[in-house]
């Protein structure tokens, strides 16, 4: 092996090892969970597909200038960061929308639901085959938590919510909506108030300093 690519191997552990040592993973704490939330996550009937590691919920250095208290959502990186005190920010994966139903902006958490019900825009009813209304329930695709994002005093018809499809996070395939866990709907929907400010970054305008395409491949696991 040449000296190059042994040089660019190593370089490459190095950067993968400092951003792995600069994460703090967080598990999941069930004490918080309500018992409505307990009772419907136990039955769920969807495949609890693990995340990723690259995108599991952790407490990461956030180098931004956002205020604490404020969401910011990096699409091109499938992140959504809450911004704390002292350059610290709890860091979670996300689903976003793809590329054409993708929405960026400035809003704010203009009303929150636990275990929404599910009501389809005209849109998705035509483009998916989907009921006008799906009851809340514990397989329900709003998942067990929503924050609906107002902006200019609207709505904008983007929120943040939970999923029945773990498996997609950390892609790209929803319908414009943010995606996470039950579990970390669950933990930011504890942190929101109304009135926070959630900035959704332009596509191509992420600027995460952690990689998860780069740890995926490291890991040997399956990009997305």
């Amino acid at each position: 092996m040449s000296f190059k690519v042994t040089f660019g191997l190593l370089a490459a552990g190095l950067m993968l090892s400092g951003c792995m040592q600069a994460t703090t993973f967080e598990a999941t704490n069930t004490a918080n969970f309500k018992p409505r939330d307990k009772e419907l996550l136990a039955k769920t009937t969807y495949v609890k597909t693990p995340v990723a590691e690259p995108f599991r919920r952790a407490i990461v250095e956030y180098h931004r200038k956002e205020a604490p208290g404020s969401i910011v959502v990096d699409s091109d990186n499938h992140y959504l960061y809450y911004v704390m005190n002292d350059g610290k920010a709890i860091r979670y994966g996300i689903t976003v929308g793809e590329e054409a139903m993708a929405w960026s902006g400035i809003a704010k958490v203009g009303s929150m639901t636990e275990w929404p019900a599910w009501h389809p825009t005209p849109g998705e009813i035509s483009r998916l085959g989907v009921p006008t209304f799906v009851a809340p329930g514990p397989d329900n695709p709003m998942g067990s938590r929503a924050m609906y994002l107002y902006s200019g005093g609207k709505d904008t018809l983007f929120r943040i919510h939970g999923t029945n499809q773990p498996e997609y996070i950390g892609s790209s395939i929803s319908s414009g909506c943010i995606r996470m866990t039950n579990e970390d709907v669950i933990d930011l929907y504890g942190r929101v108030k109304l009135g926070t400010i959630v900035v959704v970054l332009e596509p191509k305008h992420g600027d995460s300093p952690y990689k998860p395409q780069m740890a995926l491949q490291g890991a040997g696991g399956t990009t997305y």
